[in-house]
């Protein structure tokens, strides 16, 4: 495989992942969050108190286009033009996704999966779909926007992970939506659709106080299973594998992984106490996703190769993790 096409294969899979990560952390919004009237963190989370607070008059989708306009101007200037271009869209797909989505979901489905199972399960669920969602798109260096953004900034020069620091945020936003009135809508129990008036508009109330807590508390219960699920997520991805390789075509081994894979290649010398005959023993560090890719070129070089894998705890240095302060 040469390196151009190599190249391609994997910006478009980073693009596909960011499209599916996005259509995954909406969908959670559409089909659990926002017909159970569940507040969540970060810029969706003002979002959906924007859109409780105004009656549905500023739907979540404008306000979370707009707040995310602001933030991502920073990541450019911070983080790089190919961070800011795949937020960007990333922006755009859930900004779109999250205004017709609700929409085009059935009421049905929406009453099953969600309303009728009650709205610890659609957190659960939600906040399981988000966290899923966000960490892909985090995973090949694009984001869902919002405090992602100021998380992945802040983590740029501390040892932080994401997942913290946007449970951090997410704690004050969800507590000041205690201070914001919410109107909410009024919806057949047997069905899940939203209850209308003579004039076709939505039916309407205000929702109590103490119904307010109950929600913030779910919202907190929203961001620990989000802030969790993506962190596991993205430590999975960026998990890091030792290869001890012993093989007669060490050399072909060692230049295939460097030139194509574009992984480093320690190359030691060792000795067959059975045999009592000098070999080469290659140690190479890689991403836990790339081993598979690694484990193709070997077997194609010598399929007669003898491998250890391992994983490790952490990697620095070039094209791995860095020592932050």
């Amino acid at each position: 495989m040469s390196i151009i096409k190599k190249s391609a294969l994997v910006t478009v899979k980073e693009w596909l992942l960011v499209t599916l990560g996005i259509l995954i952390y909406t969908g959670g919004w559409a089909i659990f969050l926002l017909p159970n009237n569940l507040i969540g963190g970060g810029v969706s989370g003002i979002s959906s108190i924007i859109q409780y607070a105004t009656g549905g008059t500023i739907q979540m989708g404008y306000s979370y286009f707009v707040l995310n306009a602001i933030l991502v101007a920073m990541a450019i200037v911070i983080l790089g033009m190919g961070f800011g271009a795949k937020t960007i869209y990333a922006i755009i797909l859930a900004s779109l996704s999250l205004r017709f989505l609700p929409g085009i979901i059935p009421p049905e489905i929406v009453n099953t999966l969600a309303i009728q199972n009650g709205k610890l399960m659609s957190v659960l669920m939600g906040g399981l779909m988000a966290g899923v969602g966000i960490g892909m798109s985090i995973s090949v260096g694009g984001s869902t926007g919002g405090t992602d953004i100021i998380a992945l900034i802040y983590t740029k020069y501390h040892n932080v992970s994401p997942g913290k620091v946007i449970l951090f945020i997410d704690f004050i936003i969800i507590s000041s939506s205690l201070l914001v009135p919410s109107y909410v809508n009024d919806v057949d129990p047997v069905t899940g659709a939203a209850i209308l008036d003579a004039a076709g508009d939505p039916v309407r109330h205000l929702m109590p106080f103490a119904e307010k807590i109950t929600t913030g508390v779910y919202g907190l219960i929203l961001v620990t299973v989000c802030s969790y699920v993506m962190d596991m997520y993205i430590s999975g991805q960026q998990q890091s594998v030792q290869l001890f390789i012993l093989s007669h075509e060490y050399d072909k081994i060692a230049d295939a992984i460097t030139k194509d894979l574009h992984r480093g290649v320690t190359v030691l010398d060792g000795k067959g106490w059975y045999t009592k005959k000098d070999t080469k023993v290659l140690m190479v560090l890689t991403r836990k996703t790339d081993l598979n890719m690694m484990l193709k070129y070997i077997k194609q070089i010598d399929s007669q190769a003898f491998l250890s894998v391992s994983s490790v705890n952490g990697v620095y240095g070039k094209g791995f993790d860095t020592i932050k302060k």
